[in-house]
């Protein structure tokens, strides 16, 4: 049989879609499982958008779109840019592609080469680190502790760069942590940058609109202007429209890079679907409100989970400032054993036992880089969330 190409030899399967994977064949077998290892919306796409989609279908536009994103789209992006981050970019610094994960994905592959580094904070998204060495490039993560609430300090920071790094990828809020960067915290982070001229910067901005407690947004060429040729700013409708199965991810950016990213889109994509353009066209430039109404259930949600956390004796979390996930950690039942006899060896077998034995999918955190924590999400309903933290509580009452 032909062998497999050695680049995947590193490249391991998601942990959570492996995790979800797993609830879905316990579900088939009539078992119930609470899923809370997903980081999907459970709101349904504004209507608004459906609408655009489908006018666009009636109306023929069905063909082969443009690579870089129709001219209404890259507009409404522009207009979205200088809305919510007073940033100014012309069309031709604007890329769309099939979800931020592709933006990501093509940015690695049009600018690394053998042996250069990237920056990670960890804990950090599973996927960084895979696209990253996928593209030939050296993941380089600087651990951020619970202590310091997930954040990267400056000072680890100019610490990890190195005359091969290329990139530092940053992510706030984060996933898996929640964890998001005042102004003044990316403001050292950006001081940092600013004496290291040959590396590039993306923020993946993903859960920008997915903010607490009036808490203030911001990205790092925002903060730091004098970065502003140097830095990719990634986003898309996913998360904060929901729309995550429309697949529509962009970024804006100095134009040398986007032409350099978006020559990769050309041989890996033919350009995203035109129904998801016109939809996400509507969505960038329609009513916003359903953002921060969005925002103030998740609000609710994470404050619900926090305070069923509390009450499990030797599990501590802390308060994150966006996103929609919390980041448990379990160190104190590490060396216990499970009601049905496992031994949690570390956070990975916790998360097995849970689900296999209590019926409640997560997500370990060794597979973000950082142990002994596990990832919840409550981008679901209050209902599953009540059921859910009912068993954590029970299955960890149960270790001993």
């Amino acid at each position: 049989m032909p062998s497999i190409a050695e680049r995947l030899n590193n490249v391991s399967v998601s942990a959570s879609v492996a995790m979800t994977q797993k609830a879905r064949e316990l579900t088939a077998q009539g078992i119930q499982v609470i899923s809370l290892s997903s980081g999907e919306p459970d709101f349904p796409t504004p209507p608004h958008a459906i609408e655009a989609a489908h006018a666009a279908a009636l109306a023929g536009d069905t063909k082969y779109p443009p690579i870089e994103g129709t001219p209404a789209l890259k507009q409404a992006i522009q207009g979205k840019f200088k809305r919510d981050n007073n940033l100014d970019y012309e069309p031709s610094q604007i890329l769309v592609a099939g979800g931020g994960k592709q933006v990501i994905f093509n940015a690695m592959l049009a600018t690394l080469n053998p042996g250069d580094e990237v920056v990670i904070p960890t804990p950090a998204w599973i996927s960084y680190a895979d696209i990253v060495k996928f593209a030939g490039g050296v993941p380089v993560a600087v651990p951020c502790s619970q202590d310091n609430q997930f954040k990267l300090k400056a000072e680890d920071l100019d610490a990890a760069i190195t005359p091969k790094t290329k990139w530092l990828l940053l992510n706030y809020p984060s996933n898996p942590t929640g964890s998001a960067c005042s102004r003044q915290e990316m403001a050292a982070i950006a001081e940092v940058m600013l004496q290291h001229p040959d590396v590039w910067i993306m923020t993946d901005d993903m859960y920008e609109h997915l903010i607490y407690d009036g808490f203030e947004f911001c990205t790092i060429a925002e903060v730091e202007p004098r970065l502003y040729d140097r830095v990719l700013t990634v986003n898309g409708v996913s998360k904060a429209y929901a729309m995550t199965g429309w697949r529509m991810g962009y970024c804006a950016g100095p134009k040398a890079l986007i032409k350099a990213v978006s020559n990769v889109n050309t041989q890996n994509s033919g350009g995203v679907c035109t129904l998801t353009q016109a939809a996400a066209t509507a969505v960038l430039n329609g009513p916003q409100d359903l953002l921060a109404e969005r925002a103030a259930i998740y609000q609710q949600r994470r404050d619900f989970v926090l305070e069923r956390l509390a009450g499990v004796a030797g599990l501590t979390c802390h308060k994150p400032e966006g996103a929609f996930y919390l980041f448990p950690n379990i160190g104190e039942f590490i060396g216990r054993t499970s009601a049905k006899g496992r031994r949690i060896g570390n956070d990975t077998d916790f998360c097995m036992a849970l689900m296999e034995e209590h019926h409640v999918a997560t997500v370990q955190g060794a597979a973000y880089g950082l142990s002994p924590f596990f990832r919840l999400s409550y981008a679901t309903s209050v209902e599953m969330l009540e059921q859910g933290c009912a068993r954590i509580a029970e299955f960890c009452a149960g270790l001993r």
